[in-house]
């Protein structure tokens, strides 16, 4: 169990963290310092997202083998003679100075949208009387969620980088990402005011759901690959090993409670597993491309002069598509390099976040 200095000092670090971005909102203009905190919890959480897979991809993610502190400390400069001494026994091994700065900003970083979302909570009781309940319990929705993505993140070291955690982690980051843009862009303010926007509604409610649906399974077929180490399982394009169906071992390969590197027996997991991993990822797709394209096209037809914002979000989802594809397909000719890796997790990331604003414009009643 952490001790209470520890956890005070974590505590201290988040709030000095957290007040960085609350400082640029007392600097802007317009809008409301609940609206302003709400968009950058987004912007905060996507950046969480992309320096997870920076920790993850430079195998920091045991850069401090305990948790909450690193060697019991807050931060490496107290634990410099542990880390140093374990760097010593093993150079090349999962424990650096560079990898625990790595580990404990990511950590910091969790841990500043965890305290921001508290602020959430308060600035929405607040305006119980305002705004009503449902902001309220929005807001400690997203709490809980933080608190069990935490828990997560704690299971990710101490079951040392077991695979389904480390998905499950990455995931759940992802639903955080969506749950406070699908937050962040309701009007609840305008609800209580006497002006309010007209708001077109188009687009399938349907059609978004069901992206965003096929969205996350490829995300998690690409988390399943990257946290197997099975990038470079295939290690030609667009062939895998010279063939168009190579071995399978679908049981093997998709067993989701093991030890990271093995199978379900304790042995070795097989080439032809990881195969199946990867290939899978890379089948599901093309599948994601045509549905993906599909709701991008319906968006391009909607946006009418009234509705530009649907017209711009769909030209980046094509983008975004374009990049996944060419950093998907760099990753395998190039053999997996970071900037290749990292923008491929950061484009997942963003094509999440681009799904769940469009369907602002969204409703179940368009066809």
């Amino acid at each position: 169990m952490p001790n209470l200095v520890l956890l005070l000092e974590l505590a201290l670090i988040a709030i000095v963290f957290a007040g960085l971005p609350l400082l640029y909102i007392s600097t802007r203009q317009g809008h409301s310092v609940f609206q302003k905190l709400n968009w950058v919890l987004v912007f905060m959480t996507f950046d969480l997202i992309v320096f997870g897979a920076f920790t993850r991809l430079t195998d920091s993610g045991l850069g401090c083998p305990d948790w909450p502190g690193c060697y019991g400390a807050s931060n490496p400069f107290h634990a410099i003679n542990e880390i140093q001494q374990a760097e010593s026994a093993m150079p090349t091994g999962p424990v650096t100075v560079m990898k625990a700065w790595i580990e404990m900003i990511h950590r910091y970083l969790a841990m500043t949208v965890g305290a921001l979302i508290l602020l959430q909570v308060g600035l929405a009781m607040n305006k119980v009387k305002m705004l009503g309940k449902g902001p309220l319990f929005g807001s400690l929705g997203l709490l809980l969620l933080v608190c069990i993505q935490g828990a997560f993140g704690a299971w990710t070291v101490t079951l040392k980088l077991q695979p389904i955690i480390v998905t499950v982690h990455l995931m759940l980051a992802l639903v955080l990402l969506a749950l406070l843009t699908l937050y962040a862009q309701q009007p609840w303010e305008e609800k209580n005011t006497s002006v309010r926007t007209l708001r077109l509604k188009p687009l399938s409610a349907q059609l978004v759901l069901f992206a965003l649906f096929i969205l996350m399974i490829q995300i998690f077929l690409g988390a399943w690959v990257s946290t197997n180490y099975a990038v470079l399982a295939c290690p030609d394009f667009p062939m895998c090993s010279g063939g168009v169906w190579p071995e399978m071992r679908w049981t093997e390969g998709f067993t989701l409670w093991r030890e990271l590197g093995l199978n379900a027996q304790g042995e070795f997991i097989s080439p032809a597993a990881l195969q199946t991993i990867h290939w899978a990822h890379r089948l599901f797709a093309l599948l994601v491309l045509i549905v993906l394209g599909t709701l991008g096209w319906r968006s391009l037809q909607l946006a009418t002069p009234a509705l530009k914002s649907l017209g711009w979000f769909a030209k980046l989802l094509f983008g975004l598509l374009a990049l996944q594809v060419v950093t998907g397909i760099s990753n395998v000719v190039f053999q997996w390099p970071l900037l290749a890796a990292l923008l491929h997790t950061a484009g997942s990331a963003a094509l999440v976040f681009c799904i769940v604003r469009m369907s602002y414009w969204a409703s179940w009643k368009s066809l």
